[in-house]
């Protein structure tokens, strides 16, 4: 079966750091690009981090930069996402993607995708 999992969620004060895991099984991380993204209540989702396979360098959102650290483990089949200095706008479900291709403009097209884990900051 196909799937990507997320786990390492949970529940932290602000400050305080948490390490998301997306283990893929069935598939591997082997399309241009992997990442993580988020959605808050009541507000839309939004790419977090992300790295690529056809090109050198990482995407991360100005939110959690210099915060928040995207990497892989391929002998894992599994993707990570370091969060450290949390605060309560990090609070979210947050959601582990993997495109195969590419579209015309050269975006990533994601079509795999966690069913997500909850990441709660208190402050």
């Amino acid at each position: 079966q196909v799937q990507l999992v997320e786990s390492g969620g949970g529940s932290v004060q602000a400050g305080g750091s948490l390490r998301l895991s997306c283990a893929a099984s069935g598939v591997t991380f082997s399309g241009p690009c992997m990442g993580w993204f988020r959605q808050a209540p009541g507000k839309e989702r939004e790419a977090v981090a992300a790295m690529f396979n056809d090109r050198v360098g990482t995407y991360y959102a100005d939110s959690v930069k210099g915060r928040f650290t995207i990497s892989r483990n391929n002998a894992k089949n599994t993707l990570y996402l370091q969060m450290d200095g949390l605060n309560a706008e990090d609070t979210a479900t947050y959601y582990c993607a993997a495109a195969a291709r590419r579209d015309l403009g050269n975006k990533c097209q994601w079509n795999l995708w966690g069913r997500g884990t909850q990441v709660t900051v208190s402050s």
